[in-house]
């Protein structure tokens, strides 16, 4: 395939994700980690959500390092479904500088803008609604525009709601490996809780208890309010797949448990590092390290890893 036209102007990729080198040249940023296996590549043009940046005259991408805007109406890493609509959301009546993430759902495509414009005006909101169709859902700063459904999203068989601004992953191929990561190591415990949960990508699979602030789940905060050693010492196996911030508050509490399994889904390398480094003193051994190559064409690692608890006393 062609190298992307926008490769070393848009600051959404480093590598030339089409390139016979690619993997070698990305194989290079992995941390140095015992037990690490080969990783698990993801395929280019596959990604279902983008975070677009718009301004009066501008629509596309933050050039590398600067504030400048890279005008894409069609990025060669994402889904056709998306490439089509882009020319329409560029060509709203922008009145200043927003973030403009589009999803596409199950049933069609949803963009949530978040902007410090407070408010959008009556010549905005009336060219929403001339948009296409498969645009389903339209929200400025959680205030919808317009809506024809409520979005969904299908986790192999379970269709779940698809609230505004929850986490998704990025291609549904690279969600479907981890969740079937997931569900090889945990198969055959019966008592399972799946932390920051989202939306259920791994928790309807396990038929775990789910805990996150919104979407599936108990609806708890675990950062402020990690389950305790207590609570954790009823399951077999723990799932924990935090943001970017990873799961300091609740690694403390799981090093002071006796879960046998827990599986640690992160996509930052360095707060990852952190947490692990409390469970490993707290008396688990990371057993398995797979890196998987979700956010193609750039920088950016998914690590599935697997601590299993010391059985002997210290």
């Amino acid at each position: 395939m062609a190298k992307c036209p926008f490769l070393g102007m848009c600051g959404g990729c480093k590598y030339d994700f089409n390139a016979p080198e690619y993997h070698a040249q990305k194989s290079e940023t992995l941390p140095k980690i015992d037990n690490m296996h080969e990783p698990v590549w993801g395929a280019p043009g596959t990604r279902r959500r983008a975070d677009f940046v718009a301004a009066p005259n501008h629509f596309g991408f933050y050039k590398t390092g600067t504030r400048d805007i890279v005008d894409i109406t069609k990025c060669p890493n994402i889904l056709s479904e998306i490439n089509d609509i882009l020319p329409n959301l560029a060509g709203l009546p922008w009145g200043g500088v927003a973030s403009v993430l589009v999803t596409l759902c199950k049933n069609g495509i949803v963009v949530n803008v978040t902007s410090d414009v407070p408010y959008f005006g009556p010549e905005f909101r009336d060219a929403v609604q001339k948009l296409p169709s498969q645009i389903i859902r339209f929200t400025w700063n959680n205030s919808v525009i317009r809506k024809y459904h409520a979005p969904q999203i299908e986790f192999d068989d379970v269709v779940v709601d698809f609230p505004d601004g929850a986490f998704l992953q990025p291609t549904t191929d690279t969600e479907k490996t981890l969740r079937d990561l997931v569900i090889d190591t945990v198969a055959g415990k019966k008592h399972i809780a799946d932390l920051f949960c989202g939306i259920g990508n791994f928790t309807f699979a396990t038929n775990a208890a789910g805990f996150d602030i919104m979407g599936t789940g108990t609806n708890r905060d675990l950062f402020k309010k990690p389950l305790t050693t207590a609570q954790l010492n009823q399951y077999d196996a723990v799932i924990m797949d935090p943001p970017r911030a990873g799961a300091m508050a609740q690694s403390k509490e799981l090093a002071k448990s006796t879960v046998p399994t827990v599986v640690y889904i992160s996509c930052n390398p360095a707060t990852w590092t952190r947490d692990k480094n409390i469970l490993v003193h707290g008396g688990y051994t990371l057993k398995t390290v797979i890196p998987v190559d979700q956010f193609v064409g750039t920088t950016h690692w998914e690590v599935f890893s697997v601590f299993v608890k010391n059985t002997q006393k210290h």
